[in-house]
C-alpha cells in the first residue's frame, strides 16, 4: 500500500452504501451539494441493506400505535422523542423516496395486481396510508413480531435488494453524486472537536478526502461473531473510527440476535428466514418428537416436534426477538434441534426466494427448516441527535452504526430500513452548506514489512471465539471480565502493527477489536437484564473453564 500526495475536497462525504448512506447522499445532492459515497462493499451484496428480507414498516394512519409497538418491543427503553421522529416521518419518507423517486414495486394484494400495473403505466401515485386511498388498501401489508397491525411493506422476502439496487442505480446517474466502490475509510481527519473528512484507501493507495461534512453509514458488527446475518466486512468501522476520534458512543451492549437463521453446518452458507414467515403463521418446533407425538393437539402433517413458544410468551412466535432467540437457543440445547414449521402457510408461493435457498442446500422445507439464533443488529452505536449529528462537529452517523434512541434495548422488526431512510434524509440535508477545510492529515506509516500471512484471519478467529462464547445471548459478569482481558491484549497486539503498517485488513481488525471492547465494556457496566442484554450468573461447576485465549 502506498500513500499519494494528492488530496481532494468535497461538500459531503458519505462512508457506506446501505439505505442510510444512500438516503444521506440523495438529500445532500437535492441541496445542491457535491457528494462522494465511499463504500468498501462490492455492490450490491456487500451492504447490509441488500440482505434485508422482511420489509419496511410505515405508520399508515396509526402513528401512535406504531410508536407504542416500538416502545413495547424496546422493553420501555426507546427514546420517545426519537420514536416520534421516526413514526411522524415514516409515510412521507417512504412515499417520497421509495415510491415516487425509485418506483419500488412493493407487493400488492393479489386481486389488485392488474390495477396496480395499470396505475403505474398511467403515472398515478400509489397511497401508503389509508387516508390517502380512502380506505382502499392496495399494498400487501404484512405483520411481524411485536407489531399490533399489518403495516410492513415488502417485496417477497427480499425487500432490501429491491430497494437497494434501484437506489444505487438512481444515484449512479445523479450529476451531484460520485459512487466509489471498494473504497475503505481508514481514519477520520479531525482537529479540536471537528471532523474534516477521512483517509480513504482504494486499490492499495490511500489519500485524504476533505469534506464540509462527513456522514458515517458503515452498517453493523457481524464480523465480530461466528454466526451472523450480516454481510462479510461488517467490522464496526464507523463506530470504531468515531470512538477513536472522541465521539460519544452509547448502548453498545444491546446486540440483537435473530432467532431464525438457517442452522448451517460447517462450511455451509447460512441465510436468514425472515420474521415475516412467522408473521404469516409459521411455527417453531423443537426436537422432542416422542413427547409431542402423544399430544392430541398435534397436527399429524406438521413436521418437527413440540411447539414451544406459547410456554415462553403470550405472543408465542410473534414475541419480541430477544425472547424468541433465547427460547430457540434453550430448546436447541435441551432437545438437539429447532425447526421452523412452514406447513401452516403457502410457503412456496409466498416466499419463493427462501424456497430456492433451502433447495440450494438440499433442505426439504416441507419437513421443517433447521434454525438457530445469529447476531443480527446492533441497537446502540454512535450517539446522534434527531438530525444524525454526533458529539463531534460536522460528523454525522446514520443507519446501524448510529444510536438514534429509536431501538433502545431491542429493535422492533422491519424498522431498520425505515430508520436508515428517515435519519439518512435528515442528516444529508443538515450536512449541507459547509465548506471543506484542508488541515494536516493523519500520518499513516509504512516503516515495517507487510503483515505476516494469515495474521488478520487468525486474530479475527480469536476475537470471534471470545465474543461468541462470552458476549452472546446471555452474559455472565465473570465471563465478560475474562473477555475484556483477552480483547485488551488483542487490541494491544493490533495497535503495535497499526503504528508501523497501513493495510485495510489491519484497520478492519483494529476497528473490530475496538468495537468488541465497547460492547463488552458496556455490557459489564449494565447489570440489569433488559431487552437484548440478558445477564446471568453461572454457578461454578468445578470443571475447567473454556479457554478463549491462544
Amino acid at each position: 500500500m502506498s500513500a499519494t500526495t494528492d488530496h481532494e475536497t468535497v461538500d459531503v462525504l458519505v462512508v457506506g452504501s446501505g439505505i442510510a448512506g444512500l438516503a444521506a447522499a440523495l438529500a445532500g445532492a437535492r441541496e445542491g451539494q457535491e457528494v462522494v459515497v465511499a463504500t468498501k462493499a462490492t455492490r450490491p451484496e456487500g451492504a447490509s441493506s441488500w440482505w434485508a428480507q422482511g420489509g419496511i414498516a410505515v405508520s399508515r394512519d396509526h402513528p401512535e400505535q406504531f410508536k407504542q409497538d416500538i416502545l413495547t418491543a424496546s422493553d420501555g427503553t426507546a427514546d420517545p422523542d426519537a420514536v416520534d421522529v421516526l413514526v411522524e416521518n415514516a409515510n412521507e419518507a417512504v412515499r417520497d423516496v421509495l415510491v415516487e423517486t425509485l418506483d419500488v414495486e412493493f407487493d400488492v394484494e393479489g386481486e389488485d395486481d392488474q390495477r396496480e400495473s395499470s396505475e403505474r403505466a398511467n403515472g398515478e401515485e400509489r397511497p401508503v396510508s389509508e387516508n390517502d386511498s380512502d380506505g382502499d388498501e392496495e399494498y400487501d401489508f404484512t405483520r411481524e413480531a411485536a407489531h399490533s397491525e399489518d403495516r410492513i411493506l415488502h417485496v417477497d422476502a427480499a425487500t432490501g435488494k429491491h430497494i437497494h439496487i434501484p437506489f444505487l442505480n438512481y444515484l449512479d446517474d445523479h450529476e451531484n453524486v460520485e459512487m466509489r466502490d471498494d473504497t475503505a475509510a481508514l481514519d477520520l481527519i479531525r482537529h479540536e472537536g471537528r471532523v474534516h473528512g477521512a483517509m480513504l484507501e482504494s486499490d492499495g493507495e490511500y489519500s485524504p478526502v476533505y469534506a464540509g461534512a462527513t456522514v458515517l453509514a458503515t452498517g453493523g458488527i457481524g464480523d465480530l461473531f461466528t454466526h451472523s446475518t450480516n454481510p462479510t466486512g461488517s467490522t464496526g468501522d464507523g463506530i470504531a473510527m468515531a470512538a477513536l476520534a472522541g465521539a460519544d458512543v452509547e448502548d453498545m451492549e444491546f446486540v440483537q440476535f435473530h432467532p431464525t437463521a438457517y442452522a448451517a453446518e460447517d462450511g455451509e452458507d447460512g441465510f436468514l428466514l425472515s420474521e415475516a414467515v412467522r408473521g404469516e403463521g409459521a411455527l417453531l418446533r423443537n426436537g422432542d418428537v416422542s413427547e409431542y407425538s402423544n399430544s392430541e393437539a398435534r397436527e399429524t402433517e406438521s413436521p418437527g416436534g413440540e411447539r414451544f413458544m406459547p410456554d415462553y410468551h403470550a405472543d408465542a412466535e410473534l414475541a419480541p426477538r430477544d425472547v424468541v432467540a433465547r427460547a430457540v437457543a434453550a430448546e436447541r440445547e435441551a432437545t438437539g434441534t429447532v425447526v421452523l414449521d412452514v406447513s401452516p402457510l403457502d410457503f412456496e408461493s409466498e416466499f419463493p426466494g427462501l424456497v430456492e435457498k433451502c433447495e440450494d442446500r438440499g433442505v426439504d422445507w416441507t419437513e421443517g427448516i433447521p434454525v438457530a439464533p445469529a447476531e443480527h443488529f446492533l441497537c446502540g452505536g454512535i450517539a446522534v441527535d434527531d438530525r444524525g449529528q454526533t458529539s463531534l462537529d460536522r460528523l454525522y452517523a446514520v443507519g446501524e452504526c448510529a444510536r438514534t434512541g429509536v431501538h433502545g434495548a431491542n429493535r422492533l422488526a422491519s424498522t431498520s430500513l425505515l430508520e436508515g431512510l428517515v435519519w439518512g434524509l435528515r442528516a444529508g440535508a443538515d450536512a449541507a452548506g459547509n465548506e471543506a477545510e484542508v488541515i494536516e492529515a493523519p500520518d499513516l506509516l509504512e516503516r515495517d514489512p507487510d503483515l505476516p500471512e494469515d495474521f488478520a484471519r487468525q486474530k479475527f478467529h480469536r476475537l470471534r471465539r471470545v465474543t461468541e462464547e462470552y458476549v452472546g445471548l446471555e452474559r455472565d459478569p465473570a465471563d465478560l471480565n475474562r473477555a475484556l482481558g483477552v480483547l485488551r491484549r488483542l487490541k494491544g497486539e493490533v495497535d503495535a502493527y497499526v503504528r508501523t503498517r497501513t493495510a485495510r485488513s489491519l484497520y478492519e481488525l483494529r476497528n473490530a477489536s475496538v468495537t468488541a471492547l465497547l460492547v463488552t465494556r458496556h455490557a459489564l457496566e449494565n447489570d440489569e437484564s433488559v431487552g437484548t442484554h440478558h445477564v446471568v450468573e453461572a454457578e461454578p461447576t468445578g470443571e475447567p473453564e473454556p479457554s478463549v485465549d491462544d
